[in-house]
């Protein structure tokens, strides 16, 4: 898709981390919990309305998101949400949860009331960790 920009609110909520096989892939950046945004390349708004090979496609990078999560830094939770009420832009939302994060066994939306930044070197150890390019 020629001209595709990321809707203002997430970029300015995340860190761009790079590409996946089918998505955009940023992390947002209060590092209270690891939450990852998988933005695909499409005008839709849900992602029920994507071909079965794209869904597929985004669908597979969520598995690789999670798989990163689980193993490698040792979530046994994954929360995985299309929500789309505050940005239109068609968005997957991978987040690790645990027991002993701030607002578990809540939502992470409107009860994620710590705030932690990342490091740059906690930045690019995730980048590292999930892009191949």
């Amino acid at each position: 898709m020629t001209g595709f920009t990321l809707h203002p609110r997430l970029l300015a909520d995340c860190h761009r981390l790079g590409r996946l096989s089918a998505s955009h892939l940023l992390l947002h950046r209060n590092a209270a919990v690891p939450w990852l945004i998988l933005v695909p390349e499409t005008d839709l708004g849900n992602l029920l309305d994507l071909t079965i090979a794209q869904r597929d496609a985004v669908l597979a990078d969520c598995t690789h998101v999670s798989d990163y999560l689980t193993a490698v830094l040792g979530y046994h939770k994954v929360n995985v949400a299309w929500i789309g009420n505050l940005v239109p832009q068609l968005h997957v939302h991978v987040i690790g949860r645990s027991p002993t994060d701030p607002c578990w066994p809540k939502p992470v939306w409107g009860h994620l009331t710590e705030a932690h930044e990342y490091t740059p070197d906690e930045i690019d150890a995730i980048r590292a960790g999930l892009v191949n390019d």
